[in-house]
């Protein structure tokens, strides 16, 4: 078996202005990814997604261009089931071989951005053809699975602080989640306007369901440290990215002046990123996004370090099919996962570039048992959204 095409799509989803949302990202009219399909000349095709921007936003027209021109050429006639080989190959570059030879990492300088981005999508399209191949579900390649559902959580909550007690409890109501998830940060301005909505959210929830908050990184250190400290009563489950990627020391300082578990790294690519979020103990929960952070590989690599150093996982899934399907098979066989991130906006990326029904009931979604990542794409719909390269 060996790859004999490879093609990437920007795809660019229309989100009707009724379900449109506005955040620190703006107010997004469309829904945006890099779609990778690998097909193998016995006729088997693997989907993958790449992603340079969290979320929805973002333009896609550099990475389609490196996944058509760059990175195809380097795949085609290669054995798809070297995934672990193909990956080092990508992210090391014209030094591959010696890398391969020594034992290590050599990569080429531009080894993060959209550089991981694609062979994201490559690394998910591959476990997807080598599922299929062997007539598999990828988590059963990968470890196994614990359980044939796992829990989700509701992923949303931007309203005003008026309204988000009903936002959130429309939520549950939706598919009976005991968990939801609500956007904090420069979207609301000063910290004390975030923490008069998380105030309300807490009293419309009640002491029984699970609340996390996401800042998307917009906080500085003392403004994340004020908001903490507002919200101290209101028993968050997680506070996300309190503050930028980047400053990774900032968000140690946030995690140890409260007793709120901080969650980070959908802004992140690779373990290594993830290796320094645990030496600086910045962390109690990984966050990386399968579609930024180096596929389906490192993915589980990420729970591989999580689960060495006592924490948790809990990707990013805030995303397009392929990438969300990957995040089911990791979270099933990862000891170090426990919810699965369920987006409550609205997101034609998964619910209509599928011909499957991906949804949750009784706060829990079921893990695929088909051969690969499980899904069938709607071709005709892809076909209506895809821009080239």
């Amino acid at each position: 078996m060996r790859i004999k095409s490879v093609r990437a799509w920007w795809v660019r989803i229309p989100i009707e202005a009724s379900r449109q949302h506005k955040s620190d990202f703006g107010q997004l009219a469309t829904f945006d990814a890099a779609i990778l399909r690998i097909e193998t000349d016995d006729g088997l095709v693997g989907w993958g997604e790449g992603k340079n921007a969290a979320g929805s936003a973002g333009t896609y027209a550099a990475l389609v261009h490196m996944l058509n021109h760059e990175v195809a050429p380097r795949l085609i006639g290669r054995d798809p089931a070297d995934i672990s080989q193909i990956w080092e190959m990508l992210y090391n570059g014209v030094r591959h071989e010696k890398a391969a030879a020594a034992g290590h990492a050599m990569p080429e300088l531009s080894r993060r951005g959209i550089s991981v981005a694609a062979i994201s999508a490559v690394d998910i399209a591959l476990w997807d053809i080598l599922g299929k191949s062997l007539g598999q579900p990828v988590w059963r390649l990968i470890g196994g699975r614990k359980a044939d559902r796992l829990p989700a959580y509701a992923s949303g909550g931007w309203a005003p602080a008026d309204k988000i007690g009903e936002q959130l409890r429309s939520y549950i109501d939706a598919g009976g989640f005991g968990a939801v998830k609500m956007r904090v940060g420069a979207m609301d301005g000063p910290p004390h306007v975030s923490a008069a909505r998380v105030k309300a959210a807490r009293e419309a929830l009640g002491p029984d369901v699970q609340l996390m908050v996401d800042a998307h990184g917009t906080y500085t250190v003392a403004d994340a440290k004020r908001f903490a400290h507002m919200v101290s009563d209101c028993d968050l489950t997680w506070f996300e990215e309190p503050v930028i990627a980047d400053d990774k020391a900032g968000m140690a300082e946030v995690r140890a002046a409260g007793s709120v578990p901080i969650a980070s790294g959908e802004s992140e690519a690779t373990r290594f990123a993830f290796r320094d979020l645990a030496m600086l103990k910045s962390v109690d929960i990984f966050q990386p996004d399968p579609a930024f952070c180096g596929g389906i590989t490192e993915a589980m690599r990420i729970g591989a370090l999580a689960s060495a150093f006592n924490l948790r996982l809990s990707p990013h899934l805030w995303a397009g099919a392929p990438c969300f399907f990957a995040g089911l098979h990791v979270c099933a066989a990862s000891p170090a996962s426990f919810v699965i991130e369920y987006s409550l906006g609205a997101n034609p990326m998964i619910h209509d570039l599928v011909e499957d029904d991906v949804s949750v009931s009784d706060g829990m979604i079921a893990i695929p048992d088909r051969p690969g990542l499980g899904f069938t794409i709607a071709e005709s719909f892809l076909e209506a959204h895809a821009h080239g390269d």
